[in-house]
């Protein structure tokens, strides 16, 4: 089955401008739909699925600005991408403020705009903004989570979240690095002004200087007009680079200067531009073993992780699955319209257990799925995709045999019962919790022949999570290493 088309807004008075807007997209295998004012442009969101935003600035009845406004409020994942004749470095910061995705000056270059708007489109569909639930019980930050691992995350967060220190945020994939970057800004003095984020593995490499620092008018083929760049435009607020091991050796060095001087020239200027900027970066990637093969430098290693701080895996805080659950349980039954109150027993058991490769972006998809199929009130393991039920694989390098975790998680199923008529989500997701955290850990104790350090390394926490949880449901620790 093909996927489905992205479906575009235009919003210009230009009737020309719609049209040369609207065949070029269709050509591009885009769905247009296009408005003349921000007022058509309001209620063509409430009546179409809109991938994208294409607005003018300047616009009667209601202008660009206003536009963006809105779509922030009603819409706060929708990127938004501003065109304008009228465009100056402040325009370009006030519209990136309110939420653009970015903003383009006419003339414009075709291909600048269909790149712009393809990243646009991806950065809509893989980012993780909607992970953030409202702030309550379950974590802080507006993050979820309330293990001892993301309790650490937080003490960091609250450390340095104020402060012009470098921030290098490192992860496996769908850990929820943005969400951190995020909270880093919305924590910190600097929260009123840009918060620009970079995706450095979504940009070409002979492309990503003039993404950073900008151009000027006939730098290059193509330069019809001068363009801020990413470091201009985030002056005095917050530039998050993700995925900061993909950019090359020569671009690191002008990264490097750039974070020592705090100032740069646009491609193809000679004008001196001064920035306040709070870097803050993200990589899935080895840094330390990628400086040993001299794809990333030592020194700009140094410049950059001032501060560290690391994600853990999914696997390595599963009391934290039942949290996520019923947030997502909220997001897709008003999403998918449908009124799913909970998991059983056996389904949410095999959840706990699977790997998550993928992290929190793996089980969210997950329960998507679970939501759509699911017949019932409650989500059943035959819900759950063929890979959720089977026994875990071993983790990467440091983990234990697979038989070993085999053993260790076998007949869980057996442990627990169903939830009791009449009980509420929460109070019936906790106990299960409380029930398979139990089982998992005696189980483990009794393979390891109760070594703590060798049973917390099987399921995968930490020894100090591992004591804790076993005084929270009352376990003996039997033998002391």
């Amino acid at each position: 089955m093909s996927k489905p088309r992205k479906q575009i807004l235009i919003a210009d008075d230009e009737p020309n401008m719609r049209r040369v807007l609207t065949a070029q997209l269709t050509r591009d295998g885009y769905d247009v739909h296009s408005v003349a004012d921000g007022e058509k442009a309001k209620s063509a969101l409430e009546e179409h699925h809109v991938d994208v935003v294409i607005s003018d600035l300047r616009m009667p009845k209601v202008d660009g600005m206003e536009l963006l406004k809105h779509i922030a409020e009603a819409h706060p994942n929708l990127p938004v991408i501003m065109i304008t004749a009228h465009g100056t470095v402040d325009t370009a910061v006030e519209a990136l403020k309110l939420g653009a995705y970015d903003f383009v000056t006419k003339p414009f270059d075709k291909n600048e705009l269909r790149n712009v708007i393809a990243k646009a489109a991806k950065t809509a569909e893989l980012v993780n903004k909607d992970l953030q639930p409202a702030a309550d019980e379950r974590g802080r930050y507006d993050i979820i989570g309330q293990s001892d691992e993301m309790q650490k995350v937080y003490g960091v967060i609250e450390k340095v979240a104020d402060t012009p220190s470098s921030v290098l945020i490192t992860g496996e994939s769908g850990t929820g690095k943005e969400l951190i970057a995020r909270a880093l800004h919305e924590h910190s003095s600097r929260k009123t002004k840009p918060f620009i984020r970079v995706n450095c593995a979504a940009i070409p490499q002979e492309l990503i200087e003039s993404e950073l620092f900008g151009y000027e008018k006939g730098a290059f083929t193509g330069a019809v007009t001068s363009k801020p760049g990413r470091f201009e435009l985030a002056h005095e607020g917050t530039l998050f680079l993700d995925e900061i091991g993909e950019i090359g050796v020569n671009m690191q060095v002008k990264l490097l200067r750039v974070l020592q001087e705090q100032e740069f020239e646009r491609v193809g200027g000679i004008k001196t531009i001064s920035v306040d900027v709070r870097l803050v970066t993200a990589t899935n990637r080895d840094l330390a073993a990628d400086i040993g093969e001299g794809r990333f430098r030592e020194d700009l290693f140094y410049r950059l992780n001032v501060v560290h701080l690391h994600l853990p895996p999914l696997r390595e805080r599963i009391e934290d699955i039942p949290l996520l659950l019923e947030h997502f349980l909220v997001r897709f039954n008003k999403r998918l319209n449908k009124n799913i109150k909970g998991m059983s027993t056996v389904a949410l058991d095999k959840l706990m257990v699977h790997p998550f490769r993928g992290n929190i972006r793996e089980l969210e998809n997950v329960i998507e799925r679970c939501v759509l199929f699911a017949d019932g009130d409650l989500i059943e393991a035959t819900d759950l995709p063929p890979e959720v039920g089977r026994t875990p694989e071993p983790a990467p390098p440091a983990a234990p045999p697979a038989a070993t975790a085999e053993g260790t998680l076998a007949g869980l199923g057996d442990a627990v019962t169903e939830p009791q008529e009449g009980a509420g989500l929460k109070e019936t997701v906790r106990e299960m919790t409380s029930r398979v955290e139990r089982e998992l850990i005696i189980r483990a104790l009794e393979q390891t022949g109760a070594n703590v350090t060798r049973a917390a390394r099987l399921l995968k926490i930490s020894r100090k999570s591992l004591q804790t949880k076993m005084k929270e449901l009352g376990l003996r620790e039997e033998k002391a290493e």
